[in-house]
């Protein structure tokens, strides 16, 4: 018997999908409870539900479609249907929609499971209310609840404010976990946001590590004044500190930790005004790097350069832990069934590490975790351009569909 996907009908759901939130200039934005978001939660149930999967959906609002098995722990593939701003169509829906289509094939056909099967969607993978991975965190136990009570996001409203309305509450997310299934395994099929795929012309990435990432806000603080008065060397201006330490610690990083990433992605300077001096500067400071040890090298060389110039130009240097994560090395019982099946099923695949986070680094933490990349065209992501291959997207469905039944077994 045939065991492949229906890629026209993963294709229908995908573009469907993609409606919720959608724009003029064909981006996404659908951060988790925004009224795009919970329209397409309505959507995905009656997806679930038509495909004649359980449908479930638990306090942290992680939607989940269950079939099979007979007891025992189950084998769940899934990913995120939130986006980032004017995100794309991809990120995320693709793991959400390839393993619903996995278990409607193998529900169609009536493949043989004795473990239950469950398609997975994860609230708030994005990081636009607490810190990323907020559903996956909250499934998995790893939610800081000072943070969650705290309720500072991403999107300016406290997250107590963003859940009027909707069926969850702090308290409810803190519960998630009491009703979280045991694991065998969790499988996530993602585009590769790079162009490493695309580059060798392969069309299936096998994730071997994931990065991990730590995250803050910082500032430079110095002292305003008037643009037309104060003389350049006396001045404590705060973005030229920022400015400085920016170049320093990107080329620190590139010579020394090579491999590493390091980004400053947002800047506010003030008063912001064009006459007057910036007394200080706030940004973001993220760096990542898939081994542990150099994460924690970066944070010890990092934080003193940042003092260095600090004190060199008359200026505070202050910051505060957003987020973090530690890398994930892929299990080898997962990551060879992965590579077997590519191999069954005539695929071309690389092993690679993966530089973006995903739920299945926070699930890791409870269960063996895999990954499974396809190509988007010039490595593009987090963009309307977002754009993958249809024949890629049929492969990366059949290589997740084959891992699926033999963990299931």
């Amino acid at each position: 018997m045939d065991s492949r996907i229906n890629l026209n009908r993963l294709r229908e759901d995908l573009e469907a999908l993609s409606q919720f939130g959608r724009n003029a200039e064909g981006g996404v934005t659908r951060p988790s409870f925004s009224r795009a978001d919970l329209e397409a939660r309505r959507w995905l149930k009656g997806r679930i539900e038509s495909a004649g999967l359980a449908y479930r959906q638990d306090g942290a609002g992680n939607i989940f479609g269950r079939m099979g098995g007979n007891g025992g722990k189950v084998v769940m593939a899934g990913s995120h249907i939130d986006t980032v701003v004017n995100g794309g169509r991809f990120d995320g829906s693709v793991g959400v929609l390839a393993a619903l289509e996995c278990l409607r094939t193998i529900k169609e056909r009536g493949l043989a499971v004795s473990k239950p099967l469950e398609a997975a969607a994860f609230t708030d993978e994005e990081g636009n209310l607490i810190g990323d991975f907020l559903g996956s965190r909250a499934f998995s136990g790893r939610l800081n609840e000072d943070d969650l009570r705290r309720g500072d996001t991403q999107l300016g409203p406290p997250l107590k404010e963003i859940l009027v309305g909707t069926d969850f509450t702090i308290e409810s997310i803190l519960r998630a976990r009491e009703k979280a299934p045991a694991l065998e395994a969790y499988l996530e099929l993602h585009i590769e946001q790079g162009e490493t795929l695309e580059t060798e012309e392969v069309p299936i990435g096998v994730v071997e590590v994931i990065a991990g990432k730590h995250y803050r806000w910082c500032s430079f603080s110095g002292k305003t004044g008037h643009a037309g008065t104060v003389p350049l060397e006396l001045r404590r201006d705060a973005f030229l500190g920022l400015a400085d330490f920016a170049l320093r610690a990107t080329r620190l990083v590139a010579t020394e930790y090579y491999g590493s990433m390091i980004t400053i992605g947002r800047v506010c300077v003030l008063p912001g005004t064009f006459s007057n001096i910036p007394g200080r500067a706030d940004f973001s400071l993220e760096f990542r790097n898939a081994d542990k040890n150099d994460l924690r090298d970066l944070e010890k060389v990092l934080f003193p350069l940042a003092e260095e110039v600090a004190a060199t130009r008359g200026l505070t240097f202050s910051s505060k832990i957003v987020d973090q994560t530690e890398p994930v090395v892929i299990p080898a019982r997962i990551f060879g069934v992965i590579k077997a099946e590519c191999e069954k099923l005539g695929y071309p695949y690389i092993a690679l590490p993966s530089g973006p986070g995903h739920d299945a680094q926070i699930l890791a933490f409870v269960t063996d975790v895999g990954m499974i990349f396809i190509p988007c065209l010039d490595g593009v992501s987090h963009s309307s351009q977002e754009m993958i291959r249809w024949d890629d997207l049929e492969k990366g469905a059949n290589v997740l569909l084959q891992v699926l039944l033999r963990l299931a077994k």
